[in-house]
């Protein structure tokens, strides 16, 4: 009867070890995992913050007078040269870093500029 309650108490006091050594593995995970989408979140504002200065910076190829930010799958259209009264190209341009590629509809549209699938349309309301 004895051994019996000693082998309950290594139980209970083996589950209580257990838990403990969970509960500080989760916080030390969920401490990561907040660190990380902080990091993250830091990181596309400067971006996104980037994106919109990129035209001001000194070796920038167009004069800012000549874009229009889109922001969405591309980021200007740049009229080349029409604030001079001399267009010259339109430009559909995607500012990236070094390291980051075009996602799936970026690369889409990417593909239909080059194979000349595009239209100009008017619309008029009645």
């Amino acid at each position: 009867m004895r051994s019996e309650i000693w082998i309950w108490i290594w139980v209970i006091i083996w589950c209580i070890i257990g838990y403990l050594i969970a509960k500080i593995y989760f916080l030390v995970k969920i401490k990561w995992h907040r660190q990380n989408a902080v990091q993250r979140s830091r990181s596309v504002v400067l971006w996104n913050v980037h994106e919109k200065i990129a035209p001001l910076l000194p070796n920038f190829p167009y004069h800012y007078k000549d874009l229009v930010f889109l922001g969405k799958w591309i980021d200007y259209l740049v009229f080349d040269w029409l604030s001079e009264g001399n267009l010259r190209e339109i430009i559909f341009l995607e500012i990236k870093s070094w390291v980051s590629q075009l996602n799936k509809n970026e690369t889409m549209i990417k593909n239909c500029i080059q194979d000349r699938r595009f239209s100009y349309k008017i619309r008029r309301n009645q």
